[in-house]
């Protein structure tokens, strides 16, 4: 199986990667910022906490107890997370590509499947994102909670695999290739 960011020229993938990284971490810290509003007593992980919440009650709860400013906060953490998307995922995925470059069969291919994980994430958190929007405009009592929440754990669920694969990907030894 082919990684999906192979067509990337092996002299700019470190580059490519350490650049993707930077950006991922300043964004992450804009939305540590966004997130502290959103961190209540209904919402103790902000965000997330709404990302899972599961239930109409439990997102009507998170959203009760933000006031107005953490609302904006949350609408614009769900816009700028579009722009995140993509740069989350091509550094999940280029770090993956890091890793397997030195391995050949089921290693490469697993690295590959990662790499091809981090885009799918992608489309769970665009609907997800799209969901948690509508409960926010006022759509609390909709499936949209609970849909929003199984997105949100299929999302994390792919990015931790793919951290994890590239992880240990990353410190097998290389093995010879047989020619």
């Amino acid at each position: 199986m082919q990684h999906p960011l192979e067509l990337v020229p092996a002299g700019y993938r470190k580059t490519f990667f350490f650049t993707l990284l930077a950006l991922t971490l300043i964004l992450f810290a804009v939305f540590r910022v966004l997130d502290q509003p959103l961190r209540t007593d209904a919402a103790p992980n902000g965000i997330v906490s709404f990302e899972l919440a599961g239930t109409p009650h439990q997102a009507e709860r998170m959203i009760s107890s933000w006031s107005s400013r953490a609302r904006l906060n949350a609408a614009f953490g769900l816009g700028i997370d579009y722009l995140f998307m993509p740069i989350y995922a091509l550094a999940l995925a280029s770090g993956t590509l890091l890793a397997v470059q030195k391995h050949a069969g089921c290693v490469k291919s697993l690295g590959a499947l990662a790499g091809y994980g981090a885009f799918a994430a992608v489309l769970f958190d665009a609907v997800e994102n799209f969901l948690l929007w509508q409960v926010l405009l006022g759509a609390v009592e909709s499936s949209y909670p609970a849909i929003a929440a199984i997105c949100a754990s299929i999302k994390f669920g792919l990015l931790g695999l793919g951290l994890v694969v590239g992880l240990v990907i990353w410190v097998l030894p290389k093995k010879p290739m047989v020619t």
